[in-house]
């Protein structure tokens, strides 16, 4: 509960649930498209749209939605699309380079890349489960990673954890 009050705030499973799966899946496909490169990290990253002018950026690496970078060079692209859209249509030599430029794009389809999955369910983990945050370290303390005894079940193949009720 964030707020008890009118408008009533709260914050359920459901929602933290959602936050996880959207940030494992867009960083899950960054990833895949780091692996394409062959590189294992990012100079800098520019986020676009509604999404890349309101988020703050700290808190978005801090959630693992983006890779680890240096802070200071995440950054917003504003409306990349709208920007587009207007030069394209003011300016017709713009469409041709616009043009050029789609018929290079390599699409990558993330449902049949066998990688996906596991950059997935380690982006599940708030920032991540295997890939270091070292840069995000240095400006906000992160959670101490699990060893892989506490991530394993119990003997019996049963997670330790709290005992639900019958009505609930």
């Amino acid at each position: 509960m964030l707020h008890e009050g009118s408008p009533l705030i709260s914050v359920s499973q459901n929602d933290v649930r959602a936050i996880q799966l959207a940030k494992g899946a867009l960083y899950a496909g960054v990833r895949l498209l780091m692996d394409h490169f062959g590189i294992d990290r990012v100079d800098r990253i520019r986020l676009a749209g509604a999404f890349g002018s309101n988020i703050d950026v700290k808190y978005a690496m801090v959630l693992g939605m983006i890779p680890d970078c240096v802070l200071s060079e995440v950054s917003s692209a504003g409306n990349a699309a709208g920007t587009g859209a207007v030069a394209a249509l003011l300016d017709g030599s713009v469409r041709g380079v616009i043009e050029a430029k789609v018929r290079t794009i390599e699409k990558i389809e993330t449902a049949i890349e066998p990688a996906f999955q596991d950059h997935f369910v380690h982006a599940m983990a708030i920032p991540n489960g295997r890939d270091p945050f070292t840069e995000l370290a240095k400006v906000v303390t992160l959670p101490t990673p699990k060893t892989p005894m506490e991530s394993q079940p119990a003997e019996n193949g049963r997670r330790r954890g709290r005992r639900r009720s019958r009505g609930s």
